[in-house]
């Protein structure tokens, strides 16, 4: 794509700073220009539609993409975990999503396979196999299976949930190897979970100590740990060994949120995966016990976003979705703009997750010198954010100067 003049789209820039009727110039991959006259190039007609910035998942499970109890039973074959995987990554895109953060399931293959561009996707940051405690949120090997034998179930290059520990030094070693698979960050579970085999949303899972080697590591690497935490103990814990993200945060309290906020952690909620769990628990591939668990949640998350945002935590966002339903991953922003307003939950889907992600200054907002990642709706999604939520919605897809979707 050479020089190329986005025209007569009402641009929303993904500061926060109110809608404009601007002209979009785009040369070599990059933002060149914004502003009332975007000077020459070949001219794309946007009338009527609304431009933002590439939406950003910071909490994504391409690896989980086929039915989920029959994955973790290995009933699937490697071939149909890998469309399922490559499916979910077009339809990302498809969606209107640029960039995610896959915090778990997929191993450096996929992530490379994507950026060749031999087959659709997002750009991807992915933490590689999740690093968990023995026996902890994680692990879903039949009760009669030896821990050790889990990791044999990895599909090197394409599949690998997660990884055990008993100690700081098996830590140790398994976030190392996390790193040699090509892991840009690391995933901690330190406390029980929604999805759970052998835990419960109150337990907490690894020590400070532990976490603390994680971290050492992850810091050696210029890179940071994040955290899957429901419980305000488990929480802590981490904000006291140093990580930077706590994803989910279902229970965090006033007195936590302002421990965030002083410590600089980020939060990522997951609005989404709570909606499809309680309403679409088989679709997901999971049975009637997973609904059980996740009663309340929704609430619970709720206060918490609240109790975040009252103490000035940076706030991402996340869908979380699992299994092959994954295609209305907008549907995060429409929950979040009915909490907050669609124009926080937009910000919070573009400059905020790039901060999160080490990508602030490359994408997330329409500036000059930024990546071209910008979609064009079918309509004002900060009037009705549910726009966000139907793929159909997103007529033109603009990924790094390339278009890369156009129902025009």
């Amino acid at each position: 794509m050479g020089c190329v003049r986005i025209v007569g789209a009402t641009v929303v820039d993904g500061s926060g700073r109110d809608p404009a009727d601007l002209e979009v110039t785009i040369e070599d991959g990059l933002i060149t220009q914004v502003g009332p006259d975007g000077g020459s190039g070949e001219r794309l007609d946007a009338g009527g539609l609304t431009m933002t910035p590439g939406l950003i998942d910071a909490h994504v499970h391409l690896g989980l993409s086929s039915p989920i109890q029959p994955q973790f039973s290995f009933q699937i074959s490697a071939a149909e975990i890998a469309a399922d995987i490559f499916a979910t990554a077009g339809g990302a895109l498809d969606a209107g999503f640029t960039t995610v953060r896959d915090t778990g399931g997929i191993d450096g293959g996929v992530v490379t396979t994507i950026a060749k561009g031999k087959v659709r996707g997002p750009r991807v940051l992915s933490c590689g196999p999740v690093q968990c405690q023995t026996g902890g949120h994680g692990y879903y090997g039949a009760d009669w299976e030896p821990t050790e034998l889990w990791s044999s179930h990895h599909l090197p290059g394409l599949c690998a949930l997660s990884m055990m520990s008993g100690n700081a030094a098996e830590l140790r070693a398994n976030v190392r190897e996390a790193f040699r698979r090509g892991a840009s960050f690391l995933k901690l579970c330190v406390t029980g979970g929604v999805v759970g085999a052998h835990d419960r949303l109150t337990d907490t899972q690894f020590t400070v100590e532990e976490i603390a080697v994680a971290v050492e590591e992850a810091t050696a690497r210029g890179t940071y740990v994040t955290v899957h935490a429901h419980n305000n103990e488990g929480i802590r814990n981490a904000i006291e060994a140093g990580v930077r993200c706590v994803e989910h945060g279902t229970d965090i309290d006033e007195s936590t949120a302002i421990l965030m906020a002083t410590r600089d952690v980020a939060l990522v909620p997951t609005f989404a995966v709570v909606e499809q769990l309680l309403h679409n628990t088989a679709g997901a591939g999971l049975g009637e016990s997973t609904r059980d668990r996740v009663q309340g949640v929704r609430e619970r998350m709720t206060q918490a976003l609240a109790a975040a945002k009252e103490a000035g935590v940076r706030i991402g966002l996340g869908s979380d979705l699992i299994g092959p339903v994954q295609d209305r991953r907008g549907e995060e922003l429409a929950l979040r703009a009915a909490l907050e307003t669609p124009m926080d939950a937009l910000v919070a889907a573009t400059k905020t997750n790039a901060e999160i992600l080490g990508l602030s200054g490359e994408v997330g907002v329409i500036a000059p010198g930024m990546q071209a990642d910008l979609v064009l709706w079918d309509g004002d999604p900060l009037q009705d954010p549910k726009i966000f939520a139907n793929p159909a919605n997103a007529i033109v897809v603009v990924q790094a100067g390339r278009v890369v979707k156009d129902l025009r």
